[in-house]
């Protein structure tokens, strides 16, 4: 029997991929049922399901600068953000996000850190941010419902290795106009349970962060869909295997 258990974890190491109640999780999981994938590694996709953010600081041009790259890891290709725009930290003059809105989703998002300190994100509902920086283990660090919980910078599998975010987000809910509900999110990273059903406060960033960063000190949401957007702050960080799937949780509950 300690064989067989021994035998077992050896084999769950080697894969990277645990399973969640409704899928896999973790580096190389493949799209769960009714999933759409929305970033495969290729131009073709970037360019029919993408397209830059145009918020205030908004300063490159279409078509996206985002480079198809050799991927470091297996030799396919992945999405690089490489735009110059964006040189010095410049968040919002070149993030890409979906042409596609969603409310509630589930999602699975790779990405790749090449060097130190490099900066990304993942912003829900272009909304609100999943942090992506190498080195920062602060509550603005890696892995983070950025400024709202710990960096669960343990999971992280380091530099120049691919890195897996499996998500369950749940929109904000509103009755007349009014947030009566804010929104939730679950988190593993590389298959490790990290956030549950955090309780997200507010938009950070301000305006050249996400949409209605600029509302009321990032408090003022409002009750529209929006697309999911990656950030580019001119550093070499790598993408490949992005799918999702729309929900509709009656509950306010994400854990999976």
């Amino acid at each position: 029997m300690i064989k067989g258990s021994l035998t077992a974890l050896i084999l769950l190491s080697l894969t990277h991929c645990l399973r969640a109640d409704d899928g896999a999780v973790g580096v190389g999981a493949k799209p769960i049922a009714e999933a759409e994938v929305i970033l495969d590694g290729s131009r073709e996709m970037l360019d029919s399901k993408w397209t830059y953010w145009k918020g205030p600081r908004f300063s490159s041009v279409l078509p996206i600068k985002w480079k198809v790259v050799t991927d470091p890891v297996d030799g396919g290709t992945c999405i690089m953000t490489d735009d110059r725009a964006a040189d010095g930290g410049k968040y919002g003059a070149a993030d890409i996000v979906t042409k596609k809105a969603y409310g509630d989703f589930r999602l699975h998002v790779e990405f790749l850190v090449m060097n130190p300190r490099g900066n990304s994100g993942v912003y829900l509902q272009n909304r609100y941010e999943i942090q992506i920086q190498e080195g920062d283990r602060t509550p603005h660090g890696m892995g983070a419902v950025i400024n709202e919980t710990e960096s669960p910078y343990q999971a992280f599998a380091g530099l120049g290795k691919w890195n897996a975010y499996d998500i369950t987000f749940r929109a904000a809910r509103f009755e007349k106009g009014v947030m009566v509900k804010k929104p939730l999110v679950s988190m593993y990273f590389n298959g490790q349970k990290v956030h549950t059903n955090v309780e997200i406060q507010k938009v950070w960033g301000g305006p050249n962060s996400g949409v209605d960063g600029g509302n009321d000190g990032g408090k003022g949401i409002t009750d529209s869909p929006q697309g999911l957007k990656l950030q580019c702050e001119g550093h070499d960080v790598r993408y490949r295997n992005v799918w999702i799937k729309e929900l509709d949780l009656g509950k306010p509950d994400t854990d999976f």
